[in-house]
């Protein structure tokens, strides 16, 4: 009963309040639906990892491929199958349907009966007559339902590929990937016209043999783990949508903890009240939790719904980036598990924990005379305002720590939370300072009221200008990150990319054709064979060019170190190679060294001549020079061709390849289609980051209207006075606006040189732990000057509505103020 009466004593308060309830409820949203819009993302694009490498799954799988990852001969299947080997063979390719040519398709083809004992086709080990059903004429395709939605199709339907060719019939599979398309392997080869080619070839993880001596050099054994896992290759970009969520969910936050410490401040006579009436200071307590969980339970359900509307929005970017530099697909639509709506309340939950738990604990020990007095709660936030220079040097060292002795992304994460963290702690400390600074130069009596009246507002703004510079300083590290990778990754392909066309010859058997028939066409300037090999280098997949030695590669292949002034020529000539900086970073090599690669002949260790940039490429890349790669793996076969032709040439060429070797778009990239498709790639990389970067933005904005607004109700009794000595409404709201103009302004002057070092962290430390290169640091005056000019924008929005009803006060309700003095 006494519980009961105390929470309704309580929740009275904000029937009274309602923009303080507002201001709680929205914290708590934003919050969470921010946080929980990313984590949408990140687990649909993970259960989209699970089910591609479970597609065929069960027990781990080791594999034979190709050196050079293109096709072979099915008779190799046959005859390790004689040897004994138990392999199953797989092809696996790109393909386009008719009606659908913006959308590529992943084609697997298997073979069910020769699969290893245990292996799970699309999660789940299916019955004989499902496998009968797969491989006896007309067929089946499974298909995810998602992609089947995606593509307007309907379940049974059998499209045609742009060649022409018809698929086995439709079937929905629960468990398939997104984007994918699994048949048996003689419909598969049928579709992708590769008849007798194979992709690889699959194996027992347990099995352990020496490989015939007649396969030598024409395939290379992988084990189970030296597979590409999606997983590993796109943590850090998930990582980095981690940060920007968390991020997100702090400055929300800050909403939170500044309307609650309000809400407590104000009702100091009703707890006095309270606990003169017999309530404890525990119940008391226990009341005011309770209050803040039902609050947080409200915040928390609409912050998952609205993550979840968000998550949709930004899911197709997502999406399209992931599948433009890692070949994942993610699918389309979302389908989430009902943990993570609760996994989303419960952040709610907590946040509001993590936000309210200052103000129950200050409730909690104040004495019970002193809950009524306004000067106890001063003298406290004077002591916070101490503790928190303290905490925020302490943060300085952490960041000063982690800079100095870490060496991992877990480190670079934590210089950054530690230099944000400290900064936003130090902000009210330093606007202290230099207010106190300002008034002791101040000569006027109002100008020296304006500056003390504006550090008496830091106690209730300083969370607001907190989240302000917060969000101004990611604005500017991720604007300035992203504006000169993309001015860096544009100089860099208008190098990289310097051949016209970009041939890939689809079996071993047309590369020897193509080379020699374009060779014979006086329309080609140059023809210059790629060969190709993957290996793993100390557990990270790798894949080494072998190229030509020919001016193209000296004019338009920038080098960011190297061996003397000539080394191409020493590429040439000697027993060497050049690795891309990430890999170079991941091996711990420079220049001069020497890196141990493997062979089927054995270990091959030539010197380090050269290291280049090879931006967003998530695996190791290595070049040598092709007489010395085929010298260890003398069954390569070119598996790329690029061609100088003159750019009027170009149509009449494409025809005739076209005629000559029925190559597809998918085998043939002219380079401003390449050009094209890896801007857009990119621009769609950090279309999600620059949503969140703007949505951030606009919780601190809210977050600064919130606190001026609840700020503005209880400032008549400082205003008052000064209108009764003759000062006009319209010059109360304009020495308001400039209170609150000054704040912003020395916020956003703080903010410049955090959102720099920021920029700085993201470019040297994060980008390296995270990708393995780094980008050169570039600061942008023009986008600083719209980014403040933005920000000033949003301060004047922010405190329009204050403003404005302070403008309309009547001038009852400022003499009313004088009937509470003593």
């Amino acid at each position: 009963m006494i519980f009961r009466q105390t929470l309704k004593a309580l929740l009275s308060h904000w029937r009274r309040h309602p923009v303080q309830f507002f201001s709680v409820l929205t914290g708590l949203w934003l919050a969470t639906s921010l946080l929980t819009g990313v984590q949408a993302l990140n687990s649909q694009a993970r259960d989209s990892y699970a089910r591609a490498s479970q597609l065929i799954g069960g027990e781990p799988q080791a594999s034979l491929t190709a050196p050079g990852g293109g096709t072979f001969t099915q008779q190799w299947f046959i005859d390790l199958r004689r040897h004994g080997w138990p392999v199953s063979p797989v092809l696996q390719a790109r393909v386009t349907l008719q009606g659908h040519e913006d959308q590529r398709l992943q084609l697997m083809g298997i073979d069910p009966v020769s699969l290893p004992p245990g292996t799970a086709v699309a999660g789940q080990a299916r019955e004989m007559s499902e496998v009968v059903a797969f491989f006896t004429d007309p067929g089946r395709t499974w298909i995810a339902a998602q992609t089947l939605q995606a593509l307007g199709l309907s379940e049974g339907s059998r499209p045609r590929t742009v060649e022409g060719q018809l698929l086995p019939p439709l079937h929905v599979q629960a468990d398939m990937a997104p984007g994918m398309l699994l048949m048996d392997i003689g419909y598969a080869q049928q579709t992708l016209g590769l008849a007798d080619q194979l992709s690889r070839l699959l194996l027992p993880a347990t099995f352990n043999a020496v490989l015939p001596e007649a396969f030598n050099g024409r395939l290379q054994f992988k084990r189970a783990d030296e597979e590409n896992n999606l997983s590993r290759l796109t943590e850090s970009f998930h990582l980095n949508l981690d940060a920007l969520g968390f991020l997100s969910f702090v400055v929300g936050l800050f909403i939170v903890h500044a309307a609650i410490g309000l809400a407590l401040e104000q009702r100091r006579g009703l707890l006095r009240t309270l606990r003169a009436c017999g309530v404890s200071a525990r119940m008391l307590v226990t009341g005011l939790a309770f209050e803040l969980g039902m609050l947080a339970l409200l915040g928390g359900i609409a912050g998952v719904l609205s993550g979840y509307w968000l998550a949709s929005l930004l899911l197709p970017d997502v999406a399209a980036s992931l599948r433009g530099l890692y070949g994942a697909e993610v699918a389309g639509q979302l389908s989430l598990s009902p943990g993570w709506w609760l996994s989303g309340v419960g952040l709610g939950l907590l946040g509001a924990l993590l936000a309210g738990a200052d103000s129950l604990l200050r409730a909690a020990r104040l004495p019970l005379l002193a809950l009524a007095n306004p000067q106890a709660w001063h003298h406290a936030h004077a002591r916070w305002l101490r503790r928190q220079g303290w905490v925020a040097m302490l943060a300085a060292l952490i960041a000063l720590s982690a800079l100095t002795w870490g060496n991992s992304l877990g480190s670079g994460f934590v210089l950054m939370t530690a230099l944000l963290l400290g900064a936003a702690l130090a902000l009210p400390v330093l606007l202290n300072g230099a207010l106190n600074v300002l008034l002791r130069r101040s000569r006027s009596v109002l100008g020296q009221w304006f500056l003390a009246d504006c550090r008496q507002q830091l106690p209730t703004l300083s969370l607001a200008l907190m989240a302000l510079l917060l969000a101004l300083a990611a604005n500017i590290g991720a604007g300035s990150m992203t504006s000169g990778f993309r001015q860096t990754f544009s100089d860099w392909l208008e190098q990289r990319l310097s051949a016209e066309l970009y041939i890939n010859p689809q079996t071993p058997v047309q590369a020897g054709e193509l080379h020699a028939w374009l060779k014979q066409q006086s329309v080609v300037g140059a023809v210059l064979p790629n060969w190709q090999v993957s290996i793993p280098l100390q557990g990270w997949p790798t894949d080494v060019y072998g190229v030509v030695d020919h001016p193209t590669y000296r004019q338009h292949w920038p080098l960011l170190e190297s061996a003397g002034d000539q080394p191409w020529s020493q590429l040439a000539g000697g027993d060497t190679l050049m690795l891309s900086e990430q890999l170079a970073r991941r091996l711990n090599v420079r220049v001069g060294d020497a890196v141990t690669l493997p062979t089927p002949e054995g270990p091959w260790s030539p010197r380090v001549v050269g290291i280049y940039a090879d931006y967003g490429n998530p695996k190791g890349h290595v070049l040598v020079n092709a007489q010395h790669l085929l010298a260890h793996w003398p069954e390569l076969s070119p598996n790329r061709f690029n061609l100088r032709v003159e750019p009027s040439a170009i149509p009449s060429l494409l025809a005739a390849l076209q005629a000559r070797f029925h190559l597809d778009d998918s085998h043939i990239v002219e380079q401003a289609r390449l050009k094209g498709w890896s801007t857009q790639v990119f621009e769609r990389t950090f279309a999600a980051t620059a949503a969140l970067n703007s949505l951030t933005l606009a919780v601190a904005g809210v977050a600064l209207f919130i606190s001026l607004l609840t700020q503005s109700q209880s400032r008549l009794s400082q205003l008052a006075p000064l209108w009764a000595l003759g000062i006009t409404r319209r010059q109360l709201m304009l020495l308001n606006l400039g209170q609150t103009w000054l704040l912003a302004l020395l916020t956003l002057v703080l903010a410049l040189p955090l959102g720099i070092a920021l920029a700085w962290c993201l470019d040297a430390v994060i980008n390296v732990q995270a990708f393995g290169w780094r980008l050169p640091l570039r600061i942008f005056p023009l986008q600083l000057a719209q980014l403040l000019g933005l920000a000033m924008l949003a301060t004047l929005l922010a405190s329009a509505w204050p403003l404005y009803a302070l403008y309309r006060t009547q001038p009852a309700d400022l003499l009313r103020t004088f009937a509470h003095e003593n």
